[in-house]
């Protein structure tokens, strides 16, 4: 739904078949997966265990000496399999998924709409014409009323047909429009000869029926290469990426030594002789020497002197905004590679460590169905999710650490699935509101026994 809200402009009103609007589809279900799988991980391990603990089958397997971490053995090796699947999943069908995707969706987009004449508008996404028709029959052939500006000259209005009616046909392969039209005139500008511009010649011509024929080629489906698009980050895998990065990191690097060059060319350095004596001159016996050394020059001079040095700062201060700009905007562009590097493994390890975190979760809700583990399920991954896209934006900007970007979200849930591993295999019961009832009315009767001893001594 997400999908077809964002590309709903792009899909509806250009004729395409149904099969097209399908593969499209099929495509960027593959985006969905990293976020779909990890969800689904930790929803069916709060489920499986919840049930288990809701039926008391978890407490009659403690009770026979199974402990949590041995039960939940196959299903661990189940998930590293899992992962294993979506590391494979990450780094080869999903670039390719996703070019498929980009290159399709790029046609759709340059697609013009199917062919829709309605009455009293003018239509103009046939190229060099723009018709009106005043009604239209419901089988949309028969039209009334048809006025039709020809720009195929290149001089403007010069060409205008007016016809009472007119029939409208497509060939069998939709590739042409013919357009029969029936008693009605065409009114053409005639160029003047040359040294005649102040005459106006036209010719206007009746006809009992006439036939024009448009081409509809522009409204077909066109396929680009799809090798136009593979060079994108986010279609290519590892192998890929790394070779990638290796050539913008060294175009990063020459990039700046050639600016930081350019920059070093607006300064003149010249030591003065005071400064190869020994012992080096002070500070004050420099500054000194350039007042005196200023001040022996007139007004004018001095003027034009500061002029130059004000022209020559705002100058480099320009273009050191400009040079960060430039390195701001390659470096954004490698972060992106790095971070689509990292996600392609962060991916695997949200399956591992989610069910790290779902599992010893169910066991202590002890609640299965999709009520109770439903919101937790929703309540840790908003966590995970949040922060992993809050992380990766600061990365892209520079702020964070690219390499630390994508596992902050698991460095935030993994003491999260320690802490709950820990307390279901112990039988805690964290989320029992009755234990902690229990536990604040004790406090209450030790603290109101301890002041009725107090009263009685005294």
């Amino acid at each position: 739904m997400q999908f077809l809200w964002v590309y709903i402009d792009d899909l509806v009103g250009k004729g395409l078949e149904w099969y097209i609007i399908a593969e499209v589809l099929f495509y960027a279900s593959a985006s969905f997966v990293p976020l779909a799988l990890p969800l689904a991980v930790l929803l069916s391990s709060i489920m499986t265990f919840g049930n288990l603990g809701e039926f008391y089958e978890l407490t009659a397997i403690k009770s026979a000496g199974v402990s949590l971490w041995r039960l939940a053995r196959p299903l661990t090796l189940l998930v590293v399999l899992m992962m294993l699947g979506a590391l494979y999943f990450s780094n080869t069908l999903l670039p390719i998924s996703r070019l498929k995707f980009g290159s399709l969706l790029y046609d759709i987009q340059q697609k013009k709409p199917a062919l829709s004449l309605k009455p009293g508008r003018f239509y103009t996404e046939i190229e060099n014409y723009a018709i009106r028709i005043g009604k239209k029959s419901e089988d949309n052939k028969q039209l009334e009323n048809i006025l039709i500006y020809d720009h195929t000259s290149g001089r403007g209005n010069t060409m205008v047909i007016v016809a009472q009616r007119g029939e409208m046909e497509q060939s069998a392969d939709e590739r042409f429009l013919k357009l029969r039209l029936y008693e009605g005139y065409s009114y053409e500008e005639i160029a003047p000869k040359e040294g005649q511009y102040y005459r106006k010649p036209h010719m206007r011509t009746r006809f009992k029926e006439q036939e024009i024929q448009f081409d509809l080629s522009a409204f077909t489906l066109k396929r680009t290469d799809e090798e136009l698009f593979k060079d994108y980050y986010a279609m290519l895998n590892l192998r890929q990426l790394k070779k990638v990065i290796d050539s913008l990191e060294l175009d990063y690097a020459n990039r700046d030594r050639e600016l930081l060059s350019i920059t070093n060319n607006f300064f003149q350095f010249q030591k003065d002789s005071l400064f190869h004596r020994a012992p080096p001159a002070s500070a004050g016996a420099v500054s000194a020497m350039g007042k005196y050394w200023f001040g022996q020059l007139d007004k004018n001079e001095q003027q034009e002197i500061l002029r130059d040095a004000i022209n020559n700062v705002q100058s480099i201060k320009g273009y050191t905004v400009m040079r960060d700009r430039e390195m701001d905007g390659r470096r954004n562009i490698l972060n992106r590679h790095y971070l689509e590097g990292h996600r392609k493994f962060s991916l695997s390890f949200a399956c591992f460590l989610l069910f790290l975190v779902g599992a010893p979760l169910g066991a202590i809700i002890r609640r299965g169905g999709l009520g109770l583990p439903m919101l937790f399920s929703i309540i840790l991954f908003l966590i995970y999710h949040v922060v992993s896209m809050t992380s990766e934006k600061l990365a892209r900007d520079s702020l964070v650490e690219v390499h630390l970007a994508l596992w902050i979200s698991s460095l935030v849930l993994l003491p999260i699935g320690i802490f709950l591993l820990i307390k279901a295999n112990n039988d805690s019961r964290l989320f029992d509101a009755g234990s902690y009832k229990r536990w604040f009315n004790d406090r209450l009767h030790w603290f109101g026994g301890k002041q009725t001893n107090k009263g009685l001594r005294a």
